[in-house]
């Protein structure tokens, strides 16, 4: 059995004049190697031959295509959209690895990558086909038909297979993600909103309560039942500045209009400066 040695660090006791502590000290071990994994070793060659076959078709066919382009205009920008044939089918290829489990997802991923290589395969072939030599352009498009078939052969070979059922099942977690995550900004703009709105009841409120202009005059003494008072002496002007500054007001003439309504009393400049630029620090 074959074995290789490991260095690994141990606390072990060590007396010095009559008194022990626990020191590291090294200790060298041998332990046994795991049987070599020759599938996994075939796997990774082939998924490197697979890598260098695209990578040589991304050259032939940028080359050809550019050449083709570059008759109408100038070099740089034609071998720059050259790049694009190839590079359109090699993503979705990538796009298709990453829905392997929900084939529904795939399936679009797949179709639109075969739809990519026949364009490409097209444009190398009508390289070689206006350049007068038919069989180089064919030849050439066959190029990104083998290397798209093996790569497509060697995502087949190491995506998992799934069940219907066990793929609906990952189709409904990952839409709960998804619930999840877009979540986050309409409760982002739930909470903004919110702020507002109770940024201009306060506002009103500390105006004196001032009505709404459509209601009528016999209503405007009646209590609002679903307006919870606030007295005007909780309020700081910290507390005020906040407020307008979760509103959006960030205005320093806006903001102290603003304090001055909430508190009642005209607001100190500094001071609403000072409050405002700690929030500005923080934000």
């Amino acid at each position: 059995m074959k074995t290789r040695r490991i260095t690994r660090e141990r606390l072990v006791p060590h007396t010095v004049d009559g008194k022990t502590r626990m020191v590291p000290d090294d200790e060298v071990i041998e332990v046994p190697l795991p049987p070599r994994d020759w599938d996994q070793v075939a796997l990774n060659t082939v998924t490197a031959i697979v890598t260098a076959l695209v990578l040589a078709c991304v050259v032939w066919s940028t080359v050809s295509i550019g050449d083709l382009l570059a008759r109408v205009v100038v070099e740089p920008a034609a071998y720059g959209a050259a790049t694009v044939f190839d590079l359109a089918w090699i993503a979705l290829m990538i796009i298709e690895w990453l829905a392997r489990y929900t084939p529904v997802r795939a399936r679009a991923a797949r179709f639109g990558g075969y739809v990519a290589l026949a364009v490409a395969m097209g444009a190398v072939g009508a390289h070689g086909w206006l350049f007068g030599d038919p069989a180089i352009g064919i030849v050439g498009a066959v190029v990104s038909g083998l290397a798209k078939g093996t790569w497509t052969i060697l995502l087949a070979y190491q995506s998992v297979p799934l069940d219907p059922r066990t793929a609906a099942f990952l189709e409904q977690e990952l839409s709960e993600a998804g619930a999840e995550l877009a979540r986050i900004p309409v409760d982002r703009r739930v909470n903004r909103s919110r702020a507002l709105r109770d940024a201009e009841r306060r506002a009103l409120e500390a105006d004196g309560g001032s009505a709404n202009p459509e209601r009528p005059d016999d209503e405007e003494d009646e209590p609002n039942h679903n307006v919870l008072p606030i007295h005007p002496g909780a309020l700081t002007m910290k507390d005020a500045v906040r407020i307008a500054w979760d509103a959006d007001i960030r205005e320093p003439d806006a903001v102290r209009r603003y304090v001055g309504k909430a508190m009642g009393k005209p607001a100190s400049p500094d001071t609403v400066e000072r409050y405002l630029r700690a929030l500005r620090v923080g934000a």
